[in-house]
């Protein structure tokens, strides 16, 4: 056994704390806080989980939980365990921040083009309605419909024979 782990189980055995009772308040399995003494960091789960059971364990010991934590990244460093330091967990953060930023940006273009479509409807049909009463008040737009105003009585006694032939198939 090395420095670390005889230190961390020498500081508990001295405050008198079974590992049971340590399990009981921090949930850490027993088998990963009989791995940090031992030094078998292997067994450990790695990164930043590793380093909350080194936190965990001297927490609920009262130690200094930062000295103990750089004490445990020295020791798994010289035993050959390589934890990464977080630069895996600050990587996927940055990933999903820019994500998130894409989507957003994605929304916010959409939006634009349906707030730009909508307001060429209004503007169209604003612009159809305006140039209709212009056309009415003034007494051109008869002649702007197709078939000229002389033609239009004959529409309304054309639909109704059409329907009149049609709506005896329906049964109506």
């Amino acid at each position: 056994m090395g420095k670390f782990g005889e230190d961390l189980r020498m500081e508990r055995l001295a405050r008198g704390i079974a590992l049971e009772d340590i399990t009981a308040i921090t949930k850490i399995s027993q088998r990963h806080l009989v791995a940090l003494e031992q030094e078998r960091f292997r067994l450990l789960p790695g990164g930043i989980l590793s380093k909350g059971i080194v936190r965990g364990y001297t927490g609920a010991l009262g130690l200094d939980t930062h000295d103990w934590t750089e004490r445990f990244l020295q020791a798994s460093g010289v035993s050959g365990a390589t934890f990464d330091d977080d630069r895996g967990w600050t990587a996927f953060a940055s990933n999903v921040g820019k994500e998130r930023m894409q989507r957003r940006d994605a929304m916010e273009l959409r939006m634009r083009w349906a707030g730009a479509l909508a307001l060429a409807c209004v503007v169209g049909v604003a612009s159809f309605l305006v140039w209709r009463y212009l056309g009415v008040r003034a007494g051109w737009w008869p002649t702007v419909l197709p078939g000229h105003a002389a033609n239009l009585h004959a529409v309304p006694a054309s639909a109704h024979s059409s329907l009149a032939r049609v709506l005896p198939f329906f049964g109506i």
